[in-house]
């Protein structure tokens, strides 16, 4: 079994989102050449949100540069109206205030333009299944970004809720290692399992602690001090 996503059914759906026409075209039509279903593009933030809600991809590779509406904002709007939409901003920019941003603003990934179109093949396929891809010397960055996000207060909690549900002991133990900053195929390896399995269990153990995203999942680890056993 490959690592990333092998046992699809059917092609990723992907929408691309860039204000520059040439380019937008060139990544739209290599994505479609290698497999990907290129299901929409746009060239502006309004235009963006709209097409997204209708054409329902599984990735949106967006450019952070564009008019009427800027893509962190855009990513903010269809990951709150889509959970479970993967983005994958595909930028000029390597400045780290830009990369903390996308994250904040629910990015799964962050890839610099300069990326050859395997690499952002690659990305886009492990986009799809959960695994966050950032460019090289990047990751360490994100992951002090994901700690931070989790030590401020969240929520006051609700003393009416329910306890929380049990977690297995494999969960645990692949939530750990998310706290830790590891990738999915780097915790498959370490677990010795497929990276299928991890993506099983850290969406079953999304579902169960009621939450949507890695930086919710990381804060919820680092609370209760997962990170550092």
């Amino acid at each position: 079994m490959t690592e990333t996503g092998a046992d699809r059914q059917e092609p990723i759906k992907v929408m691309v989102v860039a204000d520059h026409p040439m380019w937008r075209d060139a990544v739209a039509r290599d994505l479609a050449e290698s497999g990907f279903e290129v299901v929409a593009t746009a060239g502006d933030g309004d235009q963006a949100v709209r097409r997204a809600k209708a054409a329902a991809p599984d990735v949106l590779v967006l450019d952070l540069n564009l008019p009427a509406k800027p893509g962190v904002q855009v990513c903010k709007e269809v990951v709150s109206a889509n959970p479970a939409l993967r983005v994958l901003v595909l930028s000029a920019s390597g400045e780290h205030a830009d990369v903390l941003e996308a994250v904040k603003s629910g990015a799964t990934g962050y890839l610099l333009k300069s990326a050859s179109t395997g690499e952002l093949q690659d990305a886009v396929r492990r986009t799809a299944v959960g695994d966050p891809v950032f460019t090289p010397g990047l990751a360490g960055l994100v992951l002090g970004e994901y700690r931070r996000l989790a030590s401020e207060p969240g929520p006051a909690p609700d003393t009416d809720e329910p306890k929380a549900p049990r977690l297995t002991d494999r969960e645990t133990e692949v939530l750990r290692l998310v706290a830790k900053g590891l990738s999915y195929k780097q915790i498959a390896e370490r677990l010795v399992i497929s990276h299928r399995t991890v993506q099983n269990h850290v969406q079953n153990t999304l579902g169960k602690l009621q939450l949507h995203n890695r930086v919710e999942l990381v804060r919820y680890a680092i609370e209760r001090g997962l990170d550092d056993e």
